[in-house]
């Protein structure tokens, strides 16, 4: 951890105003990445600006949140996490006190939150030279995921977003000041953002990136995977040999302290003999701890089923549940863990995961504990884990696309997907759908084996599924009082005793003690006089919710207790707040402004009139740093446009034929890219995606994969002319008046593209319905291209290599059915469409072997066969679309 250097000779916040960290109280949780000496440096630094330090409660390890007003801690896993953020404290990650002495005010908390969620925690990023809307985008999705953005070069900027190293001041001085910073390409970010996961920056490190220097295909550099260390016990629902040796207590179980006061309960469908439960017991008893055969008395529920009464007490009275391994691991660390921070620390469902069950799964390029973990997730899930893989294989998770099964899986059409999708899966207890572009991308040279295993169990998911509130009159305690949620799972039992509504009127040890200027709020003495900035608020006091306050100050013994604390009312409360998050921001920073709120503000008719000769009154945040939003001024709502009348695609546009970069940047909404903007304006939407476009324009008949792709959805083909007149005149024109008219090229194809919308809507994207067409690998324009045609009109594409094992599919499309469709009838054909290079010829007589084997006829095509039934919207033959030797001796 860094060590913040003179920070101890700033005490003041750089305005006269007192102490930097003055009212502060802060409480610091060790873990591995924070030692004792860390905390002590901290400590020092703190305390010399004037905050307090609470120390953890000795005897149970817990925080006193009623005290405390900050955590600091590099992990969010630790037992009052949670109970920490309802109660609105924020946990802090070390360098937020960095941040702040160096800034001399209070840096953002979110900005530091050890929040798995927020994976850019910590990065700060700096821009140099990109486009404007390119930057706006990795600043915004930066910001969004827990990190900061500065203007300039400073030493604590983390990454240097960057096309290249040459011509770029900001580059140039990273480098020459020998910052201890990555330079790193803007695909990065793209990539992160888009697997929500925050990937290694090496393969696009700046001046040399290897996704730049290297083929997609070439293999990766072993040395570069990362190894995972985290998932070192948490691979296995079933757990390993007992970490500690049975017999007397070492020195090592002497040391146990994670058990200390809690009360653990085994159930019994463990499955673990009388030794091996007595050798846990004296264990825990030994640590300090004790064992229940009460569930109601219990603090940790260890168990190996997500069923029984005791499991669904237990969850829904908010104890800690998890499995053996859950248990062996506190025992290996010595430290606590959530049972829902590993997957396979939490009990299983013995039916599996409902849908999952007949999915044959296998895996490609993950190795050592991830690899384990993985096969271990997919049997507890329900679905069945295959070493090889072959046709029949549903699924094929996979690292990266680099391997023999990745290519067998797109030559089969087996469903290739990242372990995400699996890990999401399971936490949600609902299978993801695979059209989310997260579970099937796959970054350029980066093995997804360095982010397995950072999936967390989805608690209201858990909930839902096995232990709704209608099970509440189960989890009633022995003296028949209801437990509260889930949410209080975290209770701080040491320095925070909830009583029940007897208890509380009965005994005077629910009150707590509160010391401290920052604690006053919570005191029952006499009221102070209210400022007028803190009048509005106490005015609005009496409009409080019924429910219990988690935290009761002194002198609450009389507080009625609640009827009301549910999930549903929290979560509506919780979501009520993030809607006043900005109207919370706007009143903090308008009391800044002279006059404050009430003298400060425009009135509402100053809204109508012409902002002349006002200068914007900016707040210290706005004036002072580079950090996160700071920075960057604050921009006025737009008004929200009207939705778009019209979802165009462009297809050979003559303004971007043989300009392709013109092209990409207008495509990126760059400065030349205006007339996009005024189309949008006009209530035109320019899209990229066939499968979306309402209107399809074009200049004629173009057998562009966009074009065939979208006839097949049957928009209305305009001419090109229709975007040009509509720019040159500024209105939107009536779309009727610029239909794609066409003839010579309706002659040459031999139909009309009037006749073959009519034929597409009556399709209804089911052209090619039960077809199974394969390609080869070297066509003409690429196996995408016809993979993505051959789709849009509902039929089934595979990549033909000649691979052995590979079966022909079955078609069920008859005689009957294509005299329905008016439609050639070629039932027992099978197709292949193929190129005349000599690699695709070796592959006919091998083909026509296959489909022979099975009793259909073999049918080798030119790619005009497949363009020629896209583009009419009707399957026909004729022999000039017929490939044999012949033509192959010809072409040579």
């Amino acid at each position: 951890m860094a060590v913040i250097a003179g920070a101890e000779m700033q005490t003041g916040d750089g305005q006269g105003n007192g102490p930097l960290f003055a009212q502060i109280e802060f409480c610091i949780v060790l873990s591995r990445s924070l030692s004792e000496a860390d905390a002590q440096k901290l400590t020092r630094v703190l305390e010399e600006h004037g905050a307090i330090r609470c120390p953890v409660t000795h005897d149970t390890g817990r925080i006193p949140l009623i005290q405390v007003t900050h955590i600091i801690s590099t992990t969010s896993d630790f037992p009052d996490y949670e109970a920490a953020g309802e109660a609105l404290i924020p946990v802090v990650k070390p360098h937020w006190v960095e941040a702040s002495v160096t800034k001399r005010r209070l840096a953002n908390p979110r900005q530091y939150s050890p929040d798995p969620r927020l994976f850019l925690s910590g990065v700060v990023v700096c821009c140099a030279d990109l486009p404007s809307g390119d930057e706006d985008a990795i600043i915004g999705g930066v910001l969004a995921m827990g990190g900061l953005y500065s203007g300039v070069v400073t030493k604590q900027v983390t990454h240097i977003v960057a096309l290249t190293t040459k011509d770029s001041k900001k580059c140039e001085t990273a480098l020459s000041k020998n910052l201890n910073c990555k330079i790193v390409l803007p695909h990065w970010f793209d990539d992160c953002l888009k697997l929500g996961k925050k990937i290694d920056e090496r393969p696009y490190l700046l001046p040399d990136p290897e996704i730049l220097r290297k083929r997609p295909d070439d293999p990766l550099n072993p040395l570069h995977v990362v190894e995972n260390t985290d998932l070192y016990g948490a691979s296995s629902p079933r757990p390993g040999p007992l970490p500690t040796p049975a017999g007397s207590p070492s020195p090592q179980r002497r040391g146990l302290r994670v058990f200390i006061n809690k009360r653990v309960m085994l159930s019994q469908d463990l499955e673990i003999g009388s030794r091996l439960r007595g050798t846990i017991e004296d264990l825990i008893s030994n640590a300090g701890g004790s064992v229940t055969g009460s569930v109601h008395k219990a603090d940790i529920f260890v168990c190996h089923y997500r069923e029984g009464k005791d499991y669904r007490v237990a969850s829904r009275a908010g104890k800690d549940v998890g499995n053996l391994p859950w248990l062996y691991h506190l025992i290996t660390h010595n430290a606590w863990t959530s049972p829902l921070r590993r997957l396979l620390h939490y009990p299983i469902a013995r039916t599996g995961l409902p849908g999952f069950k007949g999915l044959r799964i296998s895996l490609s390029n993950y190795n050592g504990e991830a690899r384990v973990y993985l096969e271990n997730l997919v049997q507890a899930a329900g679905g069945e884990f295959t070493k090889t893989m072959k046709q029949d294989n549903t699924h094929l998770i996979t690292a990266h696309t680099v391997s023999e099964k990745c290519s067998a899986a797109k030559e089969w059409n087996v469903n290739m997907v990242n372990h995400i999708w699996l890990e999401e899966s399971y936490a949600k207890w609902q299978i993801q759908s695979m059209t989310n572009a997260r579970y099937t991308h796959f970054p350029q040279r980066t093995n997804l084996g360095e982010v397995v295993g950072q999936t967390q169990i989805d608690k209201q998911a858990i909930e839902r599924y096995f232990f709704p509130k209608d099970t509440d009159t189960e989890s009633a305690d022995e003296g028949g009082h209801l437990p509260r949620p889930m949410q209080q799972k975290d209770r701080n039992i040491s320095s925070i005793n909830v009583p029940n509504s007897s208890a509380m009127q009965n005994s005077d040890s629910a009150k707590a003690h509160i010391s401290g200027p920052s604690r006053t709020n919570f005191s029952d003495g006499p009221t102070p006089k209210a400022s007028k900035d803190h009048r509005r608020h106490s005015e609005g006091a009496t409009l409080r919710t019924p429910a219990t306050p988690r935290f009761l100050g002194e002198g609450k013994e009389n507080e009625t207790p609640s009827t009301t604390g549910s999930r549903g009312a929290k979560d509506r409360a919780v979501a009520k707040l993030h809607e006043l998050a900005p109207d919370i921001a706007l009143y903090e920073k308008e009391k800044k402004r002279a006059g404050g709120v009430i003298f400060g503000g425009r009135k509402i008719s100053e809204d109508r009139e012409p902002n002349v000769g006002r200068k914007r009154s900016t707040s210290r945040d706005d004036e002072s740093g580079v950090d996160g939003e700071e920075g960057r001024d604050v921009k006025r709502l737009k008004k929200p446009r009207e939705p778009p009348s019209i979802r165009l695609l462009l297809s050979s546009y003559q303004r971007w034929v043989g300009q392709l970069r013109r092209e990409d940047e207008e495509k990126a909404g760059n400065t030349n890219g205006w007339w996009r903007k005024r189309l949008r304006d006009l209530g035109i939407l320019l899209v990229q995606d066939p499968s979306t476009c309402t209107h399809l324009a074009a200049p004629h008949i173009v057998r562009t994969q966009k074009f065939i792709c979208a006839l097949a959805r049957a928009p209305t083909i305009l001419s090109t002319s229709f975007v040009d007149q509509c720019l040159a005149k500024n209105e939107l024109l009536a779309p009727e008046d610029f239909i794609l008219n066409d003839p010579e090229s309706e002659k040459r194809l031999g139909f009309t593209i009037q006749d073959a919308l009519m034929r597409a809507k009556a399709n209804k994207q089911r052209l090619l319905h039960l077809y199974t067409i394969y390609c080869t690998e070297g066509l003409h324009g690429g196996f995408e291209t016809y993979k993505s045609i051959i789709e849009a009109n509902g039929g089934r594409c595979m990549l033909y290599r000649a691979r052995a094992g590979m079966v022909t599919s079955s078609r069920t499309y008859g005689h009957e059915e294509a005299r329905e469709r008016d439609c050639h009838d070629d039932s027992e054909v099978v197709y292949l469409i193929s190129g005349l290079t000599p690699d695709e010829i070796r592959l006919w007589p091998k083909f026509r072997q296959m489909v022979q084997s099975s009793g259909k006829t073999p049918r080798i095509v030119k790619t005009d066969w497949m363009l020629d039934i896209a583009l009419s919207q009707q399957i026909q033959w004729n022999d000039r679309y017929d490939l044999t030797e012949d033509d192959a001796t010809s072409e040579a």
